[in-house]
């Protein structure tokens, strides 16, 4: 690798791209080993000295606050994550009934059929819903319309997955979008100025021209206003982050990407993807969740791994691909049947 970029040895390399104002001149003062409970006191102590001041970035970034019972009892509660399995990396029930729940919140809240959350954040749910887009529009261009009301984070993930498909990006006024000959629209809503919008209208003569409309919202955002699957759009997106992830786990923002059922054979491509939970009811006994098609041995490690769904701020699910409903699938085999 280094022969390969042109640098003389480990520490040549780290010069040239660790900028000097932030490397520490000494090694780390460390001291020795220390009780669990002082080392968490001393980081306790250190963390008190955060001065913790109101955001005003917006952009889709907002303070939440988490009820304490939703805290304790979900978040907290290894119930809900931990496999049934210690020594195997297999998830959890209680995971995969919290996940069909979240499923179904986002369902409502967006106004569509299907829901997907296995992108890991808005930028990239957007930046899927343009390509989910191209795979469904029947229209013969090669170009997709971003509103200007879009957050700036997500137009450089959209600007980079276009660059690299070849797609023409058309920027504009979300009213102007109409106008615009693209087989694919991204609407923010509410807007980058905080504006709120109903966009029916614009929708319905989008979908005039054969072009698929995806609508960046915010799900707290949903609970007032006019949804997307109510103004028509095809797919939805967005950031669940303002339900209950706190800042600490802002980095990854678990997004929402629901979509109508006439999307679900495009539905996004993406690898880092976890099961797709569903419900199995048995000849006699209740609904049980469970994953249908599951991935490889290395994705379940990842399930495994990532923790719980709310803690570490991301949330991954997927809905299963056509096929026979779950509830109609038999638990176990029919007993055979013995002649003569």
């Amino acid at each position: 690798m280094l022969d390969a970029i042109g640098a003389a040895s480990v520490d040549a390399l780290i010069d040239q791209t660790v900028p000097p104002a932030i490397r520490l001149s000494a090694p780390l003062p460390l001291t020795g080993a220390k009780p669990e409970h002082v080392a968490l006191a001393e980081l306790k102590a250190i963390a008190g000295k955060n001065v913790v001041k109101k955001s005003l970035i917006g952009m889709g970034y907002y303070g939440t606050l988490t009820p304490n019972v939703i805290l304790r009892n979900v978040l907290e509660n290894p119930g809900w994550y931990t496999a049934y399995t210690p020594y195997q990396a297999e998830i959890a029930q209680g995971r995969l009934e919290a996940l069909l729940n979240y499923q179904q919140m986002v369902i409502d809240l967006t106004g569509m059929e299907l829901a997907n959350a296995s992108l890991l954040d808005e930028a990239t749910a957007a930046a899927e819903a343009m390509a989910m887009a191209r795979r469904v529009s029947r229209s013969k261009s090669n170009a997709f319309f971003v509103d200007n009301a879009t957050w700036p984070q997500t137009v450089d993930v959209v600007r980079t997955r276009a660059a690299l498909f070849g797609f023409e990006l058309v920027f504009g006024n979300a009213a102007d979008a109409a106008q615009a000959d693209v087989f694919g629209a991204l609407l923010q809503n509410p807007g980058q100025n905080g504006e709120v919008a109903d966009l029916t209208d614009l929708i319905i003569a989008l979908k005039a021209k054969g072009t698929v409309v995806a609508v960046a919202c915010d799900l707290m955002a949903q609970v007032l206003v006019k949804s997307p699957g109510e103004m028509g759009a095809d797919i939805a997106l967005g950031s669940a982050r303002r339900l209950v992830c706190r800042w600490a786990s802002a980095a990854r923002t678990p997004p929402c990407h629901p979509r109508r059922a006439q999307a679900l054979g495009a539905r996004p491509h993406h690898r880092r993807v976890g099961r797709r939970p569903q419900q199995d009811r048995a000849a006699h006994g209740p609904a049980n969740p469970r994953a249908a098609h599951p991935p490889r041995k290395g994705q379940l490690q990842h399930l495994h791994l990532a923790g719980a769904a709310g803690q570490h701020g991301r949330l991954l699910c997927r809905v299963s691909r056509p096929g026979r409903p779950a509830h109609h699938r038999r638990a176990h085999p029919p007993p055979r049947r013995h002649h003569g």
